[in-house]
């Protein structure tokens, strides 16, 4: 399958500094580009990969090294417990959504096709873009669009979308775009689509619901000296990855302990943004922010 091509894939591999005998864990495989670079560096160490979509399954080497675990990796540590692979040498995040599922238009991820709403990372999960549009009442449909996609008209938009659904169910994508076209400055049209998609999105899959409980995890998975490696796309994943790798919190605040030492879980490593060269082969890297850390 026609999925994108890894981001920062040579630094993200290289920042993980692995071990060839050790453990790690790639906890979005998708189209297991970077699972193949991990692969290619250990000599009796293993690789266990976390992917809810069903599509990825597909992708999975056969390999004796390596685990794929259909499921979300807000499951981390219970599925590497039920393994007995704890604790870890490294673990890799790249966050968002893949091209596959961008470009595959029943998804329903996509503003340049007009699909039924969906947006299911997991199409087995009850809740779609199409309950969020159709069923939320006006303020909670504002505080999504608001809170996830930060956009400033938030509540125009949501009335917007009330008043059409007395008409009918808004059923497509190409429907939402319609019905919001007129709150929306026609030379920002397509950024504004995308942020309004990216807040039904992350709605729909409770996007940082389940990073927070991922990131918690990665203090208890990663072995003392492990490397935790997150590419993030977008300002509200790289704060709260930005603020826990720093403080162990999401509010950012640093703790001290009786003597006045950091009371914190990991040490920050590195920030690393996509060079002009890589984003102009791979446009997908504008956005990305990687973070480097290592567990103490």
């Amino acid at each position: 399958m026609a999925y994108h091509k890894p981001v920062l894939l040579t630094e993200s591999i290289d920042a993980l500094s692995i071990l060839p005998t050790g453990i790690y864990v790639d906890v979005t495989f998708g189209g297991g580009g970077h699972s193949a670079e991990i692969l290619k560096r250990l000599d009796g160490g293993k690789l266990y990969a976390f992917d809810q979509d069903p599509d990825a399954v597909a992708n999975a080497p056969k390999d004796n090294h390596f685990v794929l675990f259909q499921s979300n990796f807000r499951f981390l540590k219970n599925h590497l417990k039920l393994h007995k692979a704890l604790p870890v040498n490294g673990i890799l995040a790249d966050l968002g959504i893949s091209s596959h599922q961008i470009d595959t238009p029943e998804r329903g991820f996509a503003t340049r096709f007009d699909a039924r709403l969906d947006m299911r990372m997991d199409k087995t999960k009850p809740l779609s873009a199409y309950e969020v549009v159709n069923d939320y009442e006006k303020s909670k449909l504002a505080d999504v669009i608001f809170q996830y996609g930060e956009l400033r008209n938030a509540r125009q938009l949501a009335t917007q979308i009330v008043e059409r659904r007395k008409q009918g169910p808004i059923e497509t994508t190409g429907q939402l775009i319609e019905t919001v076209k007129k709150n929306i400055p026609a030379q920002y049209a397509d950024k504004f689509s995308a942020m309004l998609f990216q807040a039904i999105r992350i709605e729909v899959n409770e996007e940082l619901t389940v990073l927070k409980e991922f990131l918690s995890q990665t203090v208890e998975t990663l072995a003392p000296g492990g490397r935790l490696v997150v590419l993030s796309y977008h300002s509200l994943e790289d704060r709260l990855v930005k603020n826990f790798i720093k403080s162990g919190n999401f509010e950012g605040k640093i703790e001290k302990d009786f003597f006045g030492n950091p009371n914190v879980p990991f040490k920050v490593l590195k920030k690393v943004t996509a060079t002009e060269a890589e984003v102009k082969e791979n446009p997908r890297a504008r956005s990305a922010i990687m973070r480097i850390a290592e567990k103490l």
